[in-house]
């Protein structure tokens, strides 16, 4: 075979993404109100949403069940030989059933109907032959038909299994919709990952508080400021008045624009030199807002106050990177 030309490669490469694409397409031809019946099917099932099918079906089966229990709808994979070894057990009369299979003839899910059917759930088809085994024994059958596969053998699954993720991902998001399934529903399934720690992670969770959050009063001269922030590893110490409260807060940057201005700046109390009236966060406050206020105020760290204005920790641009905020 004469070795292909870069220009061949590039041409095949966008006629399978043109195959593709109108094999997405085409699926608008399913919504139909047999869709409209597997919907309302799955918006009102009692139990979980089973999610079943083989080889590469099966594939697609495992990420729209994980989609599914992702965006709040209960759900898990079966597959669909170990079904019928004793995992038909998982079933409940109150679950519905979603079969995945092109041809709706795999041996495996024909086997299975029978004793889904004993249980008492329904089931759900997606298959791009609606005349086929699956579709006849199905509450609902959702079609998924494509012209022909990517494979130039057209036999390959290739086109279909692409149909079928994106209708699956297309009931998904629906049932999503329906539930009224929110940013913050989404971050509670997801509490490790980024949206997760930006929708839940609080300011108190991750502020620095004791040893590593220096607090002066007013009078204290700043050399021995200087030492408090050093030795807590800390960019700024927290200054508070007479009766507790928050007064000022001292930093590097206060620090470096007062040493030409006095000479005798280290002997000085800190409350001749601090920034009075510095911008704080609450401990119930989400540290995405903190980020927020940081990127604002174009600060690196910012002091945490409890009710009554008292310092309680501090939190800086470090912490939000450790914690993953950022």
């Amino acid at each position: 075979m004469k070795e292909p030309r870069e220009n061949e490669i590039l041409q095949w490469a966008r006629e399978v993404i043109q195959i593709e694409a109108e094999g997405i397409s085409r699926l608008t031809q399913s919504l139909n109100d047999e869709f409209l019946r597997g919907i309302r099917l799955l918006q009102n099932c009692q139990g979980r949403i089973v999610v079943t099918g083989m080889g590469k079906a099966g594939i697609i089966g495992q990420k729209f069940s994980a989609t599914l229990s992702s965006t709040g709808s209960s759900s898990f994979w079966l597959h669909a030989a170990e079904a019928v070894h004793g995992d038909l057990g998982r079933i409940k009369e109150d679950d519905i059933v979603v079969a995945l299979s092109y041809s709706g003839e795999t041996d495996e899910i024909k086997n299975l109907i029978p004793f889904v059917k004993k249980i008492g759930a329904k089931i759900i088809a997606v298959t791009g032959k609606e005349k086929s085994s699956l579709a006849k024994y199905s509450d609902s059958v959702i079609s998924v038909k494509v012209a022909k596969e990517a494979c130039p053998l057209n036999l390959a699954p290739t086109t279909s299994t692409t149909a079928m993720l994106a209708i699956c991902d297309v009931i998904s998001v629906i049932l999503q919709k329906l539930a009224g399934f929110q940013e913050k529903d989404f971050a509670l399934f997801h509490p490790r990952g980024s949206l997760g720690r930006r929708l839940l992670l609080k300011v108190k969770d991750i502020m620095r508080t004791g040893k590593y959050n220096p607090v002066v009063a007013e009078d204290t001269p700043v050399k021995d400021v200087l030492v408090q922030i050093t030795s807590s590893h800390s960019g700024a110490a927290t200054v508070t008045g007479e009766d507790g409260t928050i007064a000022g807060i001292f930093t590097d940057g206060d620090l470096r624009r007062n040493l030409e201005l006095h000479p005798d700046l280290l002997r000085r109390p800190v409350k001749e030199v601090m920034t009075v009236g510095p911008t704080v966060v609450r401990q119930t406050d989400l540290a995405s807002e903190c980020l927020k206020i940081l990127e604002q105020k174009k600060i690196d760290e910012v002091p945490v106050v409890d009710r009554e204005n008292r310092p309680v920790g501090m939190i800086d641009v470090q912490d939000l990177i450790a914690a993953g905020v950022i």
